[in-house]
Parts: C-alpha cells; structure tokens; sequence
C-alpha cells in the first residue's frame, strides 16, 4: 500500500521553486534533483532550482556560463528534453512562445556552469514535446515530438563525448508520429507509451525499440507491446519513473465525451511490473493530488517527489510524497490536528440536525446512572464526540456500499441499501487491515460505532456488559469513544478491524 502526503514545511529548508508546468526535473546520482525551466501564467522561466537530497534543502544556485549570443544559460523554455549523465544535466529543444528551439546546453552540477554545445552528425530539427532518456552511461536517445507543422516519429542518438548525433534508420512497421509521450529505458529496449498523434488523437500505444546498443549488433526495429493487466487511458503529458522492479506512470491529459470531445486530467498511478510484464493499479490508501498534467515525479530514495503541473486552468506548485506504509511520515495522515483538516459536509450537516440524537444519547446517559445505583456499582459512559449516525443518513458509508462490485441485486433486480450495506460489511470483514483504504477508515469506524449502539443500546436499554465497569475482567470496545479515524494509529487498524469482525451477525 501506498500513500500520498503534501510535503511539510519540516521537509525541506531554503525557498521552494516557483509553481510551473512543462518544465523538467532530473535525479543527479543520489544527491539532488535539478529543476529546470517552464511556464507559469503565458511567462516561460529559465531559472534552476536544486533539492540537495542529503542535506533537505532547496536552493537557487548562481550559475555561470556563456553562449553563443554571449548568455549564461539556455533562454526560457518549456516542454524542452533534460538528461542527467553523471553529474552532467543535458538540454535539448523546447518551446518559448511560438518558437521551437534547436539549442543544446550543458549543467556542470559540481561548479554550476552552463555550456552552450556545439555538435555535428544528423542534427535534429528545433522541436518541443519530445521525450528523451539515457543508456550507456554517456548516449542519449531522442524520439518524436512537433516542430510547428507536424508530429514527428524520428529517433536521434547523440554520444555525449564526441557530441555526435545520429539519426537511427528504423527497419519496419513505425509508432505513429506523436508528442507529449514518454520515452524510458528499460534494460536494452526504449519504452515509448502515449502522447498526442498526427491529427491530434490521445494515444494509449505501447512501443519498444531495440538495436540501440551496439554490442548486441541487433537491427534497429520497433515492436508494439500489448501488456495484460490494468493498463492506463490514452493520455499525454504524464510523467513514468523508475524504482525498483517497476515503472509508475502518474497523470497526464486525456479527452473525454462521445459526439462533444472534452479535456480530462488525471491523478492516476499505474506500475509496470518489470517481472510480470503487466500493468497494476498501484494501491494507495487515501487522495490522490489534484489531476494534472506536465509535471514531474523523480524519486528521492524510497519515495517519489511530484512537483508542479497543470489542469487546463491553474498552475501547481505543490509538492507531494508518494511513500510505503513504511515511511515515518505516513503518521501524519493519522495524527493532523482536527482544526487542520477539511469538514466533511455530510457529516457537517449531520451533526447541525443532531439535537434529537443528542437528546436520545443523554437519556442512555441517565439510564447508565440509574442502573449502576440499582447494581451498586460504578458504570461509566462516554458518549462519542458525534453522535451515532444512522445508517440511511451515513451518505458516506452508503457511497462507498454501492460502489462495490461485490454488491449482488435482490430478486428485483435492484440493491437495497440493506444488501449494499451487507456486502459493504462483508467486504471489510475479508479485508487485511494493512491494505484497507484511508478513505474508507472513516466510514467503517462510524459503523463498528453503530453496530454496537444497536447491539448494547437496544429498546430495552443500555447491558450492562458493555460498560468499563469497577468489577474485574470487563473489557470495553476500546474505540467506541474516538471522534475521528484521524485519532487512530497504524497499529490500531488491525484491532479495529477484529472487534468490527466480532460484532457482524454469524
């Protein structure tokens, strides 16, 4: 399981960069993450913003250089390619306004000195949209993109120490001409997926392109991959990173509608299983970040950094975790002040009609007192902090029950809320309490608190054998009295979900 958590004003130290789309985001080595670039309100930047991994700090550093129109660095750009080889970022191409850029620069990140770079060979064309990665430890291929007037499906090498690009002849069937995709080594093979085709449809295509590495003296040749498994929606302006045995792909713009054809941003996250050779629907535990597209995700040891972005409306300049149940700062999602977090409205308007549950909860109150008085006894009661919601009033628990696939409809045809409810209940009750949903805690605490208020508080009043009483050996349902799920650790989970389990009907 995996969650997203905003990243803190703990996490770092420095000042943060800008919000911005389109820009690029590079790993250099272990110790830093390099940001380059972007646009942000019609505005294209050009500054560089470095996460020093090590030391949790963001910084801008004082660049030197000199190009060929006597700048420093590149000019401001966007939807430009950037390579890291060693401690060397490359950068190629771009867009800045209307104008498509054909300049090639390198960063030395050890003395932050820019290199206006003049290369030879098969020169490719200005273009923006290409995507580009790195093999060899010193060669870059680059493949696809839009240089004004149309798609592109060419593929480009360039040998980082001689400063040699070549065009790659490609023997057979090709991808269709696009933009806006990825490009990611994987083993020998270049993975292309998605972008914006010729004509302008989404794409949801994979390839794979073989004969890059010289000493395997294979033929340069495509191959289309269908993968088995949850694949992701066409899409463009998605991000895939590397960790560990797979690829996650995070986001990107799609089109959405049948005879009216719509933007649709996503803030999904779908792994290629490197072993499997399948895609997965990764599991995360709670809300996504918004949806957005041309942003960038790099990973900082165990974890993934999401940074910027845009939605056809507004420009990101958030940053997000994406982390293991593991990581220490899954805590905060379970431990945020209650003033910090936002209200849920159907609970909101619960609690302003709640008087009359109030009132119903006071006389349960009175009726403990006066049957510890005829016990001679002490019997204590706490009322939760919100009063029991009823189960056609949960419109939360009620959401979540008939979105399940579980549910089976009655001989009607149609699901009650009764049979939604069951499944509901079913359903968590075959569930392993490390892969429950956050989105789900709340829900399935407010009924674990409704099961036992129609179990001990019945018509009859409340039995006794529920409360924390002064005789030896009683044991009280220990999360009866929380508020929220918030207040619950990770290790509480599991206990939760067994007292839930024995309070189901057999």
């Amino acid at each position: 399981m995996h969650y997203w958590v905003k990243a803190s004003p703990s996490d770092f130290s420095g000042t943060l960069p800008k919000p911005r789309s389109g820009h690029s985001a590079v790993n250099i080595g272990n110790s830093k993450v390099v940001v380059f670039g972007g646009l942000v309100d019609k505005k294209f930047l050009s500054d560089i913003a470095v996460y020093d991994i090590d030391n949790k700090l963001w910084f801008q550093p004082e660049c030197t250089g000199n190009g060929s129109n006597d700048q420093v660095g590149p000019s401001p750009r966007a939807f430009h390619i950037a390579v890291a080889i060693d401690c060397h970022m490359f950068v190629f191409g771009g867009r800045s306004g209307s104008k498509r850029m054909g300049d090639f620069w390198v960063l030395d990140t050890d003395i932050w000195q820019w290199s206006e770079l003049t290369s030879f060979g098969d020169l490719p064309s200005p273009r923006d949209f290409s995507a580009a990665s790195s093999f060899g430890n010193r060669k870059i291929v680059m493949y696809g993109g839009w240089d004004g007037k149309k798609w592109l499906s060419d593929v480009y090498v360039l040998d980082t120490m001689s400063l040699e690009w070549t065009e790659l002849s490609v023997a057979g069937s090709l991808p269709p001409p696009r933009c806006g995709h990825t490009a990611t080594m994987l083993e020998k093979r270049l993975l292309v997926y998605g972008g914006r085709g010729g004509g302008g449809p989404i794409l949801g295509d994979l390839w794979a392109l073989k004969g890059l590495i010289e000493e395997e003296n294979e033929t340069a040749g495509w191959t289309q991959l269908k993968l088995p498994g949850q694949g992701p929606s066409p899409r463009c302006g998605h991000t895939i990173t590397s960790g560990g045995h797979y690829l996650l792909l995070f986001g990107g713009h799609g089109t959405g509608g049948w005879l009216s054809r719509y933007d649709v941003y996503h803030n999904d996250s779908i792994v290629l299983d490197r072993v499997t050779a399948q895609w997965k629907r990764l599991p995360t535990g709670n809300e996504a970040p918004s949806a957005r597209a041309y942003h960038s995700m790099t990973c900082v040891g165990s974890r993934y950094l999401l940074f910027g972005g845009f939605d056809g409306k507004s420009t990101f300049g958030d940053l997000w975790w994406l982390v293991t149940e593991e990581d220490p700062i899954v805590k905060r999602l379970f431990s945020t002040s209650p003033n910090d977090l936002p209200q849920n409205k159907d609970l909101t308007t619960l609690n302003e009609d709640s008087s009359s549950a109030q009132e119903d909860s006071q006389g349960r109150h009175n009726a403990v007192e006066e049957l510890g008085k005829s016990l001679g006894i002490t019997l204590s009661f706490s009322n939760p902090g919100l009063p029991v919601v009823g189960e056609m009033e949960d419109k939360e628990f009620l959401n979540l029950a008939f979105s399940l696939s579980e549910v089976e409809p009655s001989i009607t045809g149609r699901v009650t809320h009764t049979e939604a409810a069951q499944a509901l209940r079913k359903h968590w009750s075959n569930s392993n309490p490390r892969l429950i949903p956050l989105k789900e805690l709340g829900p399935l605490l407010r009924d674990y608190q409704r099961l036992i208020t129609h179990k001990y508080f019945t018509n009859d009043g409340p039995q006794s054998e529920f409360m924390t009483t002064s005789l030896p050996g009683k044991d009280a349902y220990q999360f009866y009295h929380i508020n929220s799920f918030r207040q619950l650790r990770m290790d509480d989970i599991p206990k939760l979900l067994a007292e839930y389990n024995q309070l189901l009907p057999d």
